[in-house]
């Protein structure tokens, strides 16, 4: 699949803001099966510096610093991506079990980003919590396959929790949105990090954006599509990384587009940074997915 995405945030500030430094995580970064061209980023006001670069995870990170006294500012990015069928069957017979995944995530000599190390222990907003490990408990059995097991959590969360937008916030952790059973994808991805971990699963939450169809008959809207997230569970040297997503109960395919990868939701946020000015802001969001014919 070829898509082209346009996402657009405006951002409105309470007062005049005299200095602002941002990090942006818009741009997709390097993933196997993915490859992405004519990238652009434009913010207005121009931002006064700008520098990208690879961030600590599985990301590309824009630092910029904006001087002039602003109260609106507006970021757009804009990119075309090629997304291939991941080569993993979801039938794949020859997936370890979770014993094994804990020993192997436990004795590997990988530290870098795509090495399972860094996503085996608890990350800010994805701490340990009894009752999370517990209820899912009867889906991690030590002797089950990691791939089994990962579809029957996703299904768990799936059928479990209520998508709700107006029940949890940026800042929600995993623990308050289970004892909700109610939250967003971010919520739901960060569910399953908690429990997978709890068992010895290295687990991972991916940023990125949903292929989204409008209902039969009705045209596809513009604007209407949204980042989304789901997680990554560590399945063995032989099968690497493979997207779980609990919000539609799917594996991460040809209609998941990967932007990060990161501990949790705070390590690759699309936006985040510091001001000096007013109290407070409000920010918009607006995704455009379009896929593209060949």
């Amino acid at each position: 699949m070829r898509y082209r995405i346009h996402h657009t945030t405006s951002l409105r500030y309470d007062g005049v803001v005299r200095l602002a430094r941002l990090n942006l995580r818009l741009k997709p970064a390097l993933w196997p099966g993915q490859r992405v061209e004519n990238f652009a980023l434009k913010l207005d006001p121009p931002p006064a510096e700008i520098e990208a670069g690879d961030g600590p995870w599985i990301v590309h990170r824009h630092r910029v610093i904006l001087r002039e006294a602003l109260s609106e500012l507006s970021i757009e990015s804009r990119f075309d991506i090629e997304v291939s069928e991941p080569a993993l069957s979801p039938d794949d017979a020859g997936a370890p079990d979770i014993g094994s995944i804990r020993a192997a995530a436990l004795t590997l000599p990988d530290l870098s980003p795509m090495g399972p190390a860094s996503y085996l222990f608890a990350s800010p907003m994805a701490p340990p919590s009894t009752a999370i490990a517990e209820w899912a408990a009867p889906f991690l059995a030590a002797d089950q396959s990691v791939l089994a097991a990962g579809h029957a959590l996703m299904k768990a969360i799936h059928e479990s929790f209520a998508y709700d937008g107006t029940a949890t916030s940026v800042t929600t952790t995993a623990q308050d949105a289970f004892e909700q059973k109610r939250g967003v994808c971010q919520d739901f991805a960060h569910v399953m990090i908690v429990a997978a971990r709890a068992h010895g699963i290295p687990a991972a939450y991916v940023s990125g954006y949903l292929r989204t169809l409008p209902p039969p008959g009705q045209p596809r809207l513009v604007g209407a599509d949204a980042m989304h997230a789901w997680a990554a569970l560590w399945c063995g040297q032989a099968i690497g990384w493979v997207g779980f997503d609990p919000t539609n109960d799917v594996l991460a395919g040809t209609d998941h587009i990967f932007v990060a990868m990161g501990r949790d939701y705070a390590d690759i946020a699309p936006i985040d940074g510091v001001f000096l000015g007013g109290a407070g802001q409000n920010l918009s969001v607006s995704v455009d997915v379009e896929p593209v014919e060949d």
